[in-house]
């Protein structure tokens, strides 16, 4: 059963109509037949491997709540996990510093808010330091630098700047030099404008580069592994959103990302899952990933068949969307989520009963000219909405007293095109 804490966070994130960040496993719906194979490939980055995965689906479909129900999923298993949304203004794909720089931002774990680099870091540093110790118990600094060094050979081969940060972090909390302390864990996590003066006192230059930022994400997963944390979810979320920027800067793009996908396969990056968002048109479109051949060679995978027998071992999963059954058994769980604490359990359920839940889905995909792809964010945020009103006021009855209305300010610039988008079948023709 979920907790009174979480339920709250579930359900608040409902009102507003965004994903929830947690507790996603009591809202995933359909996605069992990926669960077997997805358990498998975290095993496999938890023993030193890595993954690569691309999920596709329209508007609608389910691809954010997928992401962050994976990252849920791993985090349960110790994972730390990072979910970037991919922009041509803040983050493009094609400067990989941007990318770490928000994946450090968004970094978090089972018990650990977004940044959980700093405490992430001191968990690692603390196991250094354990390990450096003397027969007698006593920490002497040149031991802990030599094992530092050692553990982060591999990184300092492509970022020495990483491994030589860290131990002027470690100095600077050890003298309680807190803002040099702050300044460093920022550089550390991509951040531009440190001050000139801190980043002298550690030895270093300058600022974190599109190659550097590989060097720092194969740091980042040397400190997570020994912090006690045996990978990171890395999510690149709404990738289609470089058909929309200049073709100079969509080839630098496809080719970091197919730069990425082949360090996973090489074993350049050990503990890391990395997983990419976008809709059909970006991956067989013409302004999209068959631009570049070899990386739609990598991604290529048939889906001519039925969806049914999809192969979730392939680099592309395919989430079809909701249909209106899918949308009713969500809305059944989201009401058995919200009664979880309640006193008055009883009579919500018997006010929004399935009967309710039925016709309710109906009411919010009729208006929506039936596209119920587009439908469950609303949805569940109009559901809540009844819920809430229902246990506030014993005398509500929804069926007699709400009526169901869809303003354009109630949808999403994207929902609002979904809906006015028109297709063959939509035309009536005079025959």
């Amino acid at each position: 059963m979920i907790s009174a804490r979480r339920r709250r966070e579930v359900l608040d994130a409902l009102r507003r109509g965004t994903v929830p960040a947690n507790g996603l496993d009591q809202l995933a719906v359909g996605l069992g037949k990926f669960e077997r194979e997805l358990d498998a490939e975290l095993d496999a980055v938890a023993a030193g491997g890595a993954a690569f995965k691309a999920v596709r689906g329209e508007y609608g479909a389910g691809k954010t709540f997928f992401a962050r129900w994976l990252c849920d999923r791993a985090q349960k298993r110790g994972f730390a996990s990072a979910e970037v949304q991919i922009n041509e203004i803040d983050t493009p794909l094609h400067r990989l510093e941007t990318v770490y720089r928000r994946a450090i931002e968004s970094l978090r774990t089972d018990t650990m808010p977004p940044s959980a680099l700093r405490p992430i870091l001191d968990s690692w540093l603390f196991t250094v330091e354990d390990d450096a110790a003397g027969p007698d118990g006593e920490v002497r600094d040149e031991a802990v630098d030599a094992l530092l060094e050692k553990r982060l050979a591999d990184v300092a081969t492509q970022a020495p700047v990483f491994p030589l940060a860290i131990r002027a972090y470690r100095r600077s909390v050890a003298t309680g030099d807190n803002d040099l302390a702050d300044g460093l864990v920022a550089w550390l996590g991509g951040q531009p404008h440190v001050a000139a003066n801190m980043k002298r006192q550690a030895g270093i230059k300058g600022d974190l580069d599109h190659f550097l930022a590989m060097g720092f994400l194969k740091g980042l997963l040397a400190i997570l592994r020994d912090a006690g944390h045996p990978g990171l979810v890395l999510v690149l979320d709404e990738v289609e959103t470089l058909q929309r920027i200049r073709s100079d800067s969509r080839a630098r793009a496809l080719n970091a990302l197919r730069q990425l996908m082949d360090e996973v396969h090489d074993g350049s990056f050990p503990g890391l899952y990395l997983l990419i968002t976008g809709t059909p048109a970006f991956f067989e479109g013409r302004q999209g990933v068959q631009l570049l051949p070899p990386l739609a060679d990598r991604l290529r995978t048939d889906f001519s068949r039925d969806p049914r027998f999809d192969n979730p071992r392939a680099p592309q999963l395919r989430l079809t969307g909701f249909d209106l059954d899918k949308l009713v058994e969500l809305g059944g769980r989201v009401r058995d989520l919200f009664v979880s604490h309640i006193d008055d359990a009883d009579r919500v359920l018997r006010v929004a009963d399935d009967q309710f839940l039925q016709e309710f889905a109906g009411s919010v995909a009729s208006g929506l000219g039936g596209r119920i792809g587009i439908a469950p964010r609303l949805f569940l945020r109009k559901l809540v909405d009844v819920l809430d009103t229902i246990e506030i006021h014993p005398d509500f009855d929804p069926r007699a007293d709400y009526e169901m209305k869809i303003l354009p300010a109630d949808l999403t610039e994207a929902e609002r095109e979904a809906v006015a988008r028109r297709t063959p079948d939509d035309i009536e023709l005079d025959v």
